[in-house]
């Protein structure tokens, strides 16, 4: 019988939060511990922001984050992980990395993931990425590239996941029910990296059959209430800040056609090999043609029910959290996981 992983996953958990249950972090973690290892978890900034005197995520850095980065070595010295993941490197430093591998078993596989786009603009990502063993990103294309091209030995697109134990179609309330819904938060709106996003976005928001959340001005979602939001909806926008990037995504693009909804997405290169057009969800490439496709998949309800119903599948059978996190071991253990978008460099 196989000796079950000790995998010690470090990230942000955002565990005073009920957005802590909307995490993708929860769901790969879940999966871990459904195909057999033993998780050990460590919410970097509650431990940091718990050891500071003063109740600020900026003094926290300056002044916990040393204290932060010895309790984590210590919880890694007593656990002797297989593996060490960083499912967010935000927080982190090179000086966290280096103690945490002192901390670790010699054999121990340093994977970090990086979520965000546009990589090379930050060097304090790049500067811990270039510490890891394996980084990951839910793109492949440049900001893949970024990290290869500093010396990190294995970088590899994988892509979101989603938890069909709690993200499918909802039944109809009228609370959350609207044509038109999108999800994202203010400060992303205000990036005007991509005209587009910002101009669809802007319009929903002024729009009676549309919803909006977590920007311009309006609430977001918390918890279950995110999916029951998507899932009320008739369709989705599903947008990014960048959309040249081959592969790159938001965790929107799994979560919308997840929860059963009809997914409208702003084309990117790579797209086909995880969704197909027209079959699972439809790509636009402009904002007339976003518009055009909404009113005319409003009108025609079989069409529309027919692509969510065939998206929701291929969602919950191809991106279920099971099916990532095992991925990501494979990669770990092989070099490699077998998917037709796999890309690794």
């Amino acid at each position: 019988m196989r000796r079950a992983r000790r995998i010690f996953v470090i990230s942000d958990f955002k565990d005073e939060k009920p957005q802590s249950i909307f995490l993708e972090e929860r769901r790969i973690i879940k999966y871990f511990i459904r195909i057999g290892n033993d998780v050990q978890r460590f919410s970097y900034r509650n431990i940091m922001m718990q050891e500071s005197k003063f109740p600020s995520k900026r003094f926290a850095k300056h002044f916990a984050k040393g204290k932060a980065d010895l309790l984590l070595a210590e919880q890694i010295r007593s656990y002797y992980p297989d593996i060490v993941i960083f499912l967010s490197i935000k927080y982190i430093t090179p000086e966290t990395i280096q103690i945490a591998r002192q901390a670790a078993p010699p054999h121990t596989t340093f994977l970090g993931k990086d979520g965000d786009p546009y990589p090379e603009t930050k060097p304090e990502r790049i500067a811990v990425g270039k510490e890891m063993d394996i980084m990951i990103m839910p793109s492949g294309g440049r900001f893949l590239r970024t990290y290869k091209d500093a010396g990190v030995k294995c970088c590899a697109f994988i892509p979101f996941s989603c938890d069909p134990d709690i993200q499918y179609k909802y039944e109809l309330e009228p609370k959350w029910q609207t044509d038109i819904v999108f999800t994202g938060t203010a400060e992303h709106t205000r990036l005007v990296r991509d005209d587009d996003r910002y101009n669809i976005v802007k319009r929903l928001s002024e729009m009676p059959n549309a919803r909006v959340y977590g920007c311009f001005g309006r609430a977001r979602t918390e918890g279950i209430d995110s999916f029951r939001a998507l899932s009320n909806a008739k369709i989705g926008l599903s947008i990014n800040i960048a959309n040249d990037v081959r592969l790159y995504h938001s965790d929107r693009f799994i979560n919308i056609p997840a929860c059963g909804t009809f997914t409208l997405a702003k084309r990117a290169p790579g797209y086909e090999l995880l969704f197909k057009d027209g079959v699972h969800m439809r790509y636009f490439d402009t904002m007339e043609e976003f518009f055009e496709l909404a009113d005319w998949y409003l009108k025609h309800e079989a069409e529309r029910e027919k692509i969510a119903r065939a998206g929701m599948e291929r969602a919950h059978d191809e991106f279920n959290c099971k099916r990532i996190a095992q991925d990501m071991l494979d990669l770990i253990e092989k070099g490699t996981y077998d998917a037709p978008w796999a890309e690794i460099l």
